[in-house]
């Protein structure tokens, strides 16, 4: 039952990143623009997100968001 229970809360940790990023991706072209990104968080500025942004992209993938929640610039969804 204990494996059972810490397998699951793994899995819930490791799938936030995904889920937050299917509920900011509005065109689900699987990138997140800042209009998409403040959308959902406005408090996001756009000097925030082009610290998120690492390979200046103009839009943040999976990795990116991940990166920018693990350092605290986006919250956890």
């Amino acid at each position: 039952m204990r494996t059972y229970i810490l397998t699951a809360l793994i899995g819930a940790g490791l799938s936030a990143p995904a889920w937050a990023a299917s509920n900011i991706d509005a065109n689900g072209d699987g990138m997140m623009t800042l209009e998409e990104v403040q959308a959902v968080y406005p408090e996001i500025t756009a000097e925030t997100f082009a610290t998120m942004d690492a390979d200046q992209s103009g839009a943040l993938d999976e990795d990116e968001a991940a990166a920018a929640m693990d350092a605290g610039l986006m919250p956890k969804s």
